[in-house]
């Protein structure tokens, strides 16, 4: 039915149909499902209050209230049926083994392990792969998610585990419940001289959401007032009961410091697995799975640890990744060694893709590279179509300056850039969901993995915006650019100090005491070995001047290598200095620290006392 519109325009109206709109579709996508004119919709628009171009990402509500107007039910298309849609067009299943139950084979059961911090769960997946996870972290928090498989005894037969390394303090909450989904077990680990902790609960609730068979593992029975007995009272109430009382979880007294029971756990895993879940897979299709963790490195460009779900994905397959695509070019294991080929639950390290994938991205291989590049472009302009509807302003560039000023609306612009895309992740979903009253709005500009560039601070300069570093520092030119400009950049290594600051400087009480001022950067030309001192480095001033007994970071590639080092002594040829300026050349003791190679920077600063606010 035609009716008349705004000026005289004629527009089809509805009678109720539904129209089924991507988020952050334009009025030009409305205008092409209603068989309309899309300038008619930008005059409707405009009547109603709001200027929308024809071809601009809009708001969920934006494209509702259009609905409303014109007499349609606008239907948002989730992203994940968008992408089944879209995989479907291609004439792919993904997330269904193919073939019959005779094409179906036992895998092993994919493990996370929760719990509250602090409880030992990095301590305990040290104990179980037996190497030392804890002496690289900060803070004693696990800052990446990674992979692993393990083998164990049961009955008399060799079993496989494979586990997922993911962060356990409660910033994480993001990354840990797309941990749960990709999980078939959760180990819920808990102290046996604490008992049940807020993350603990917290843990509980996201396995009971995945709808993951639980396993606890009682830890630290070897401390002084332990007791494991109270613990399995405190969780009856959550609805865990221990076999012991009848219930069906399986309760395993641990320390993961002395390496006791440990075992026993792995038992208990593989038994819960068996008794609780009919774990098989196809491992003759085209593989399918999920993007646990990636990063950029410098060598080998984009890597991806992926979990493989069903099939086998092997060397020279073409797979998609989220909006990345490439010919696998080589497969690492857990271990570090070249693999041809990994059936479903081994994790393995990917070489070869196009740009990086976001932790928790689904990945699938496909039997052309034409076919993995439209899969990915299309995934790539949803994404961007989505964080442009996103972005829009809550009030107009003309009167933002009057309503900051007014002190109606104070808006805190990011930029997050971090070592790995899991952290970045992590770290942006945590920040969006501070609770700092109404009058404060968080707007995440960019988000992306690898040093702060130039065009970060270029971002950063138009829009206001602070930049924040995760585990990685401002490359090349960035770091004097963003001085001159006076750009706020702030560099964390620990994700909970980074929210704790965030938090304070929006509730208007961050007042450092002392602030970080570098010195000066050496770029590290040679290493010479001395018997007496160690790896000595020989390097080139590039900026400012390096003294004596100062505090030094070294970087690699952009990436914070070691924090807190000492400038424990400085030469130039044959003599001991006290500084070195710019543009010469010297040689630089770090004391004990021996990890240096050619390239490296030496940035050395320190901390100088800054005026309350």
């Amino acid at each position: 039915m035609q009716a008349p519109s705004v000026g005289g325009v004629m527009l089809p109206r509805g009678n109720g149909e539904t129209v089924r709109l991507s988020r952050g579709a334009s009025l030009t996508d409305f205008a092409e499902k209603i068989n309309a004119n899309p300038a008619s919709l930008v005059a409707v628009m405009m009547n109603l209050g709001e200027m929308v171009t024809a071809t601009q990402s809009v708001s969920d509500e934006t494209l509702q209230l259009l609905g409303d107007e014109m007499n349609y039910t606008v239907q948002i298309v989730s992203p994940e049926e968008e992408d089944r849609e879209l995989l479907e067009s291609f004439s792919i299943e993904f997330g269904e083994d193919e073939g019959g139950e005779e094409a179906l084979m036992s895998r092993p059961p994919v493990v996370t392990v929760m719990g509250h911090v602090d409880h030992g769960k990095t301590r305990l997946l040290d104990a179980i792969r037996k190497t030392n996870v804890v002496a690289g972290e900060a803070g004693g928090i696990t800052q990446h998610i990674g992979a692993y498989q393990v083998a164990t005894e049961v009955n008399g037969e060799d079993r496989a585990i494979t586990f997922i390394d993911t962060p356990g303090h409660e910033a994480f909450t993001a990354m840990r419940a797309r941990g749960a989904k990709s999980t078939d077990i959760a180990i819920l680990v808990v102290a046996a001289n604490d008992g049940v902790m807020p993350q603990t609960i917290e843990a509980l609730n996201h396995a009971k959401a995945a709808d993951v068979p639980i396993v606890v593992a009682v830890n630290k029975i070897d401390v002084e007032g332990a007791d494991p007995t109270k613990v399995r009272g405190q969780l009856t109430e959550f609805g865990l009961v221990a076999e012991e009382y009848g219930g069906d979880t399986m309760f395993v007294d641990i320390s993961a410091r002395q390496g006791t029971n440990i075992e026993q756990l792995l038992e208990a895993v593989v038994l819960t697995a068996d008794a609780s879940l009919d774990l098989r897979a196809n491992p003759d299709q085209d593989a399918q799975g999920i993007a646990i963790e990636a990063h950029l490195d410098k060598g080998r460009g984009a890597v991806a640890t992926v979990l493989v779900q069903r099939g086998t994905l092997r060397v020279g397959d073409t797979m998609v990744a989220g909006d990345a695509y490439g010919r696998v070019r080589a497969m690492l294991d857990d271990k570090g060694e070249n693999v041809e080929e990994a059936g479903p639950s081994t994790p393995v390290l990917v070489l070869g893709l196009t740009n990086v994938p976001g932790a928790g991205d689904n990945f699938l291989v496909v039997d052309e590279d034409r076919t993995a590049r439209q899969i990915a472009e299309k995934r790539a302009a949803r994404e961007r179509n989505a964080a442009f509807a996103k972005r829009v302003r809550r009030v107009s560039l003309e009167d933002l300056d009057k309503v900051l000023k007014a002190g109606e609306i104070q808006q805190l612009n990011l930029i997050i850039k971090g070592d790995a895309s899991g952290s970045v992740e992590a770290l942006e979903s945590s920040l969006l969901q501070l609770d700092v009253g109404e009058e404060v709005d968080i707007r995440v500009l960019h988000r992306g993995v690898g040093a702060v560039t130039e065009s970060d601070i270029d971002l950063a300069m138009g829009s206001d915006a602070i930049v924040i570093g995760f585990n990685v520092r401002a490359a090349g030119r960035a770091a004097q650019m963003a001085e001159r400009e006076g750009v706020d950049v702030r560099y964390y290594s620990v994700i909970y100090q980074a929210i704790e600051e965030i938090e304070a400087a929006l509730k208007g009480m961050l007042k450092p005491e002392y602030e970080e001022v570098e010195l000066g950067t050496a770029e590290i030309r040679e290493v010479f070995r001395s018997s007496k001192l160690g790896n000595i480095a020989g390097v080139l001033i590039r900026s400012g001047e390096v003294k004596r007994n100062t505090k030094a970071r070294l970087l690699r590639d952009g990436k914070v290598i070691a924090e807190s080092l000492n400038i424990e002594g400085l030469r130039r040829f044959k003599d001991d200095v006290t500084e070195i300026r710019e543009g010469f050349e010297g040689g630089i003791n770090l004391g004990n620290f021996n990890d240096i190679k050619v390239d490296d920077v030496i940035a050395t600063y320190e901390m100088r006392e800054k005026p309350r606010a």
